[in-house]
């Protein structure tokens, strides 16, 4: 627990740095390795992506023990913190938060994604006070097992279109301002792209703010120069690949070339690059 306590703390540390932290989203161990050698710090999970390469939608659709499994090989197989993307925690009581979190951080995991959808449509977030309770019992469980788990709390007010336009940013910090102050480490509005209103969020709630970036959002800088400390792609990548992967089967079908592989890694490369996993693994 003393590695992964040290990992929890640099992984802590990178909110509130000069820089900010921009997490490409991995789905399994070679994408998490490709983007680690690249040089990112750290990695953050996609629940949706681990999702969709099972065989499920998103949505809390997946076993929890099938997403902490992925959690657990992706934790294993790079050296860089790992933060999981636990959706709403799987279950709707504090005791389920807390539980869900002792997996993560049994998984190997160092930070947690927490959503506050509750994929119904009458009743499509959770009470307010009610996340509130489930962000402390999370606190309380990562505390009792010594390591300072990194909470990014999420409200999907703006993912879902929730309310009247006019009323959307207000109900958005009202929420987000409340999983602050319940002992969030970052907060995280997805849905929200304009420069205007992430200025106005990163000023009103003076705390680590994620934002879901993606085509048509601001650039990492113009991001940063707005204090956003933390910018995640989501199921983006994956779903790039996958947009690869059906122009090429396109290709392929249609036209019988295959130049969409030409700029692919190599089967040495990749194969190097999951040797030297083993490798680490075994000098460990």
């Amino acid at each position: 627990m003393v590695e992964q306590r040290q990992k929890a703390e640099t992984f802590r540390a990178l909110h509130s740095g000069k820089a900010t932290l921009v997490l490409v989203n991995a789905w399994d161990v070679v994408s998490a390795r490709i983007i680690e050698e690249l040089g990112f710090p750290a990695i953050a999970t996609t629940s949706a992506g681990v999702a969709f390469s099972r065989g499920f939608p998103d949505g809390q659709k997946i076993h929890p023990d099938a997403m902490m499994a992925e959690v657990a090989h992706i934790a294993e197989g790079v050296k860089v913190p790992v933060t999981a993307d636990a959706e709403a925690g799987y279950g709707d009581s504090p005791n389920e938060a807390a539980q869900t979190a002792r997996r993560v951080i049994e998984a190997g995991a160092v930070g947690m994604n927490f959503e506050d959808a509750t994929g119904l449509a009458e009743h499509p977030l959770a009470d307010q006070s009610l996340q509130v309770e489930r962000i402390h019992a999370i606190r309380e469980i990562a505390t009792k097992l010594g390591v300072p788990i990194v909470l990014n709390a999420r409200t999907d007010v703006y993912l879902l279109q929730l309310g009247h336009p006019a009323k959307r940013y207000d109900e958005a910090v009202k929420r987000l301002a409340a999983y602050r102050d319940a002992s969030a480490d970052c907060v995280f509005l997805p849905g929200v792209r304009d420069l205007p209103t992430i200025t106005r969020l990163v000023s009103d709630l003076r705390c680590p703010v994620n934002i879901l970036a993606g085509p048509g959002s601001p650039t990492v800088a113009e991001l940063t120069a707005v204090g956003v400390k933390r910018i995640s792609l989501g199921s983006g990548p994956m779903r790039a690949t996958l947009g690869l992967l059906r122009r090429l089967a396109q290709e392929v079908n249609t036209r019988g070339t295959y130049s969409m592989m030409e700029a692919s890694p190599s089967h040495a490369e990749i194969n190097q690059l999951m040797s030297a996993n083993q490798n680490s693994k075994l000098e460990g």
